[in-house]
């Protein structure tokens, strides 16, 4: 079994460097039956290259059986109907390849991108996760969060976050003009980011006595995204061994997590170099 985690794309515009640099790390994955790439998961046989596909010197990435993305991979988020913000095209694109390529996605709503069900459920199929969520990795109880509630007593933002996700808020971001939505969404994201700033190391302190409780409650691991730090912590609770991982961003780390054969291992990715 091998499963992935990443957070904290906060994608944009398709022209900087995170966004390319996801494209082309998601275009390194391969779906069981596809591991050589000459197959798109749909069973004709046919390569299918899409912008940000695994090309020269990037080594694919094998039988990935889910791909689990923590939350905030965009920056902001709204759709209406079948229509999405031009800038994403590409990025949700490559995900319905990575779904016909027969890896499973989950994506975790953030603080900056949530509703997600109305377009990656009902149009994708995809699994969507409102907040937090228990995974079985081969007997391993394994919690997963992007990680911005931890914090309990930041109250300004948690009452910023009941409203953006209340159904008051949902029905008229319905009602808007698409334009004036983006306006919108891209001040609700400064928003919350106005709220939750803290140092990595702040945010870490407090996701490791987050993580300590829950290893006290049976949890094996621990996964948050939101702290932007990359970090894997092991501890012994009750004689086992129990994993804290905080899976580091898409803007400065383009880290992600691996587990695999019951081990977990926190990489960095390597983009391809550009010839000239």
């Amino acid at each position: 079994m091998k499963v992935l985690f990443i957070s904290d794309a906060h994608l944009q515009t398709r022209h900087t460097r995170g966004y390319q640099n996801l494209l082309a790390f998601l275009g390194s994955l391969r779906g069981k039956g596809n591991g050589n790439g000459t197959g798109n998961g749909n069973g004709n046989g046919k390569a299918v290259v899409r912008p940000g596909d695994s090309k020269g010197d990037q080594k694919p990435i094998t039988d990935v059986d889910d791909l689990y993305i923590l939350g905030d991979f965009f920056d902001f988020w709204f759709s209406t109907g079948d229509f999405i913000y031009p800038e994403f095209r590409d990025i949700v694109e490559m995900l319905r390849e990575l779904k016909e390529r027969g890896i499973r996605i989950h994506l975790c709503e953030g603080n900056h991108d949530f509703f997600l069900a109305d377009y990656f459920a009902r149009h994708l199929g995809m699994e969507v996760i409102t907040d937090w969520a228990t995974i079985n990795l081969e007997g391993k109880r394994v919690l997963i969060s992007h990680g911005d509630t931890v914090d309990d007593r930041n109250r300004r933002y948690l009452l910023l976050r009941r409203f953006l996700r209340s159904s008051f808020f949902y029905k008229m971001q319905k009602a808007m003009p698409v334009a004036l939505l983006w306006r919108i969404a891209q001040l609700s994201s400064r928003a919350s980011k106005g709220l939750t700033a803290e140092t990595v190391d702040a945010l870490a302190r407090k996701m490791r006595i987050f993580s300590k409780r829950k290893f006290r409650d049976g949890f094996d691991a621990v996964i948050l995204g939101h702290c932007h730090g990359h970090l894997l912590e092991t501890s012994t609770v009750n004689g086992k061994q129990r994993i804290m991982v905080l899976l580091g961003d898409w803007l400065r780390h383009y880290s992600y997590l691996c587990y695999e054969d019951g081990n977990f291992a926190l990489a960095t990715f390597r983009p391809p170099h550009k010839r000239s």
